[in-house]
Protein backbone atom coordinates (compact mmCIF):
# COMPACT_ATOMS: atom_id res chain seq x y z
CA UNK A 1 0.00 0.00 0.00
CA UNK A 2 1.67 3.64 -0.94
CA UNK A 3 1.24 6.42 1.60
CA UNK A 4 -1.54 8.05 -0.17
CA UNK A 5 -3.81 5.54 -0.24
CA UNK A 6 -2.85 4.73 3.36
CA UNK A 7 -3.51 8.19 4.71
CA UNK A 8 -6.55 8.15 2.43
CA UNK A 9 -7.62 5.17 3.94
CA UNK A 10 -6.72 6.15 7.79
CA UNK A 11 -8.84 9.27 7.38
CA UNK A 12 -11.92 7.58 5.51
CA UNK A 13 -12.14 4.97 8.70
CA UNK A 14 -11.48 7.60 11.21
CA UNK A 15 -14.43 9.28 9.77
CA UNK A 16 -16.58 6.75 10.16
CA UNK A 17 -14.97 5.88 13.21
CA UNK A 18 -16.69 9.35 14.05
CA UNK A 19 -20.10 8.57 14.29
CA UNK A 20 -19.84 6.13 17.12
CA UNK A 21 -17.85 8.77 18.61
CA UNK A 22 -21.14 11.62 18.54
CA UNK A 23 -19.66 13.57 15.78
CA UNK A 24 -19.96 13.89 12.24
CA UNK A 25 -18.41 12.11 9.90
CA UNK A 26 -17.04 15.46 8.15
CA UNK A 27 -15.27 16.47 11.27
CA UNK A 28 -14.04 13.40 12.29
CA UNK A 29 -12.29 13.40 8.64
CA UNK A 30 -10.97 16.51 9.09
CA UNK A 31 -9.33 15.54 12.42
CA UNK A 32 -7.61 12.64 11.56
CA UNK A 33 -6.28 14.49 8.01
CA UNK A 34 -4.70 17.18 10.44
CA UNK A 35 -3.68 14.60 12.69
CA UNK A 36 -1.64 13.04 10.32
CA UNK A 37 0.04 15.86 8.85
CA UNK A 38 2.98 16.99 9.39
CA UNK A 39 2.11 20.54 8.77
CA UNK A 40 -0.30 22.94 9.48
CA UNK A 41 -3.11 22.18 6.67
CA UNK A 42 -4.80 25.19 4.53
CA UNK A 43 -8.37 25.18 4.47
CA UNK A 44 -8.30 25.18 0.93
CA UNK A 45 -6.40 22.19 1.36
CA UNK A 46 -8.94 20.80 3.89
CA UNK A 47 -11.47 21.17 1.14
CA UNK A 48 -9.58 19.79 -1.99
CA UNK A 49 -8.64 16.24 0.12
CA UNK A 50 -11.75 15.69 1.07
CA UNK A 51 -13.68 17.17 -1.25
CA UNK A 52 -16.00 19.40 0.75
CA UNK A 53 -17.56 22.72 0.29
CA UNK A 54 -16.07 26.21 2.37
CA UNK A 55 -19.01 26.07 4.59
CA UNK A 56 -18.49 22.69 5.62
CA UNK A 57 -14.42 22.69 6.12
CA UNK A 58 -15.19 26.14 8.25
CA UNK A 59 -17.90 24.64 10.14
CA UNK A 60 -16.02 21.35 11.56
CA UNK A 61 -13.06 23.85 11.84
CA UNK A 62 -14.77 25.77 14.15
CA UNK A 63 -16.08 23.05 15.72
CA UNK A 64 -13.01 21.07 16.50
CA UNK A 65 -11.45 24.20 18.08
CA UNK A 66 -14.65 24.74 20.61
CA UNK A 67 -13.29 21.05 21.60
CA UNK A 68 -9.65 22.01 22.04
CA UNK A 69 -8.37 19.68 19.65
CA UNK A 70 -7.22 22.14 16.59
CA UNK A 71 -5.61 25.13 16.24
CA UNK A 72 -5.14 27.89 13.74
CA UNK A 73 -1.74 28.94 12.94
CA UNK A 74 -0.60 31.77 11.38
CA UNK A 75 1.67 31.90 8.87
CA UNK A 76 4.54 35.17 7.69
CA UNK A 77 3.17 36.72 4.37
CA UNK A 78 0.25 33.98 3.91
CA UNK A 79 -2.83 35.45 3.62
CA UNK A 80 -4.88 31.44 4.07
CA UNK A 81 -5.45 30.07 7.80
CA UNK A 82 -3.68 27.31 8.55
CA UNK A 83 -4.81 24.51 10.99
CA UNK A 84 -3.26 22.38 13.07
CA UNK A 85 -4.43 19.33 15.52
CA UNK A 86 -2.96 17.90 18.83
CA UNK A 87 -0.55 15.53 18.50
CA UNK A 88 0.06 14.59 21.91
CA UNK A 89 -2.45 11.81 22.09
CA UNK A 90 -2.83 11.97 25.99
CA UNK A 91 -3.57 15.37 25.95
CA UNK A 92 -6.31 14.72 23.30
CA UNK A 93 -8.01 11.72 25.18
CA UNK A 94 -8.29 14.28 28.20
CA UNK A 95 -9.75 16.87 25.59
CA UNK A 96 -12.34 14.35 24.23
CA UNK A 97 -12.96 13.02 27.72
CA UNK A 98 -14.04 16.93 29.22
CA UNK A 99 -15.63 17.46 26.06
CA UNK A 100 -18.04 14.64 25.80
CA UNK A 101 -18.38 14.60 29.93
CA UNK A 102 -19.48 18.28 29.02
CA UNK A 103 -21.84 17.70 26.13
CA UNK A 104 -23.80 13.96 26.74
CA UNK A 105 -22.61 13.10 30.70
CA UNK A 106 -23.82 15.79 32.36
CA UNK A 107 -26.76 16.65 30.49
CA UNK A 108 -27.68 12.99 31.15
CA UNK A 109 -26.81 13.28 35.14
CA UNK A 110 -29.15 16.67 35.25
CA UNK A 111 -31.88 14.80 33.60
CA UNK A 112 -31.49 11.70 36.00
CA UNK A 113 -31.42 13.49 39.38
CA UNK A 114 -33.99 15.16 37.69
CA UNK A 115 -36.28 12.14 37.61
CA UNK A 116 -34.77 9.71 40.37
CA UNK A 117 -36.33 12.86 43.00
CA UNK A 118 -40.10 12.38 41.83
CA UNK A 119 -42.44 12.31 44.59
CA UNK A 120 -42.87 8.42 44.26
CA UNK A 121 -46.08 7.25 45.57
CA UNK A 122 -47.57 4.05 46.99
CA UNK A 123 -47.30 2.01 43.82
CA UNK A 124 -44.86 -0.43 43.01
CA UNK A 125 -44.05 0.68 39.48
CA UNK A 126 -43.19 4.14 40.97
CA UNK A 127 -41.27 3.00 43.70
CA UNK A 128 -39.26 0.65 40.97
CA UNK A 129 -38.81 3.42 38.63
CA UNK A 130 -37.12 6.08 41.58
CA UNK A 131 -35.08 2.86 42.41
CA UNK A 132 -33.85 2.30 39.64
CA UNK A 133 -33.18 5.36 38.10
CA UNK A 134 -31.26 6.58 41.52
CA UNK A 135 -28.87 3.95 41.00
CA UNK A 136 -28.53 4.51 37.59
CA UNK A 137 -27.81 8.17 38.33
CA UNK A 138 -25.10 7.00 41.67
CA UNK A 139 -23.29 4.93 38.94
CA UNK A 140 -23.31 7.39 36.20
CA UNK A 141 -22.04 10.02 38.73
CA UNK A 142 -19.11 7.75 39.62
CA UNK A 143 -18.17 7.64 36.42
CA UNK A 144 -17.95 10.73 36.04
CA UNK A 145 -16.07 11.83 38.89
CA UNK A 146 -13.61 9.16 38.21
CA UNK A 147 -13.08 10.53 34.47
CA UNK A 148 -12.73 13.99 36.31
CA UNK A 149 -10.58 12.83 38.29
CA UNK A 150 -8.12 10.66 35.88
CA UNK A 151 -8.15 14.10 33.44
CA UNK A 152 -7.29 16.02 36.57
CA UNK A 153 -4.58 13.65 37.29
CA UNK A 154 -3.10 14.05 33.80
CA UNK A 155 -2.69 17.33 33.92
CA UNK A 156 -0.78 17.26 37.43
CA UNK A 157 2.89 17.02 36.29
CA UNK A 158 3.61 14.23 39.30
CA UNK A 159 0.39 12.48 37.43
CA UNK A 160 2.05 12.54 34.33
CA UNK A 161 5.13 11.47 35.47
CA UNK A 162 3.46 8.49 37.04
CA UNK A 163 1.74 8.05 34.16
CA UNK A 164 5.40 7.45 32.03
CA UNK A 165 7.10 5.43 34.44
CA UNK A 166 4.23 3.19 34.14
CA UNK A 167 4.46 2.87 30.53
Amino acid sequence: MEFKEAKNKFVQTWGALGSQWGINKTMAQIHALLMVSHEAVSMEDIMEELQISRGNASMNLRALMDWGIVYKEFKAGERREFFTAEKDLDELAVKIARERSKREIKPALKILKEVSTIGANDTAEEKHFVDQTSKLYDFVLKADNMMDKMTEFNENWLGRLVLKIMK
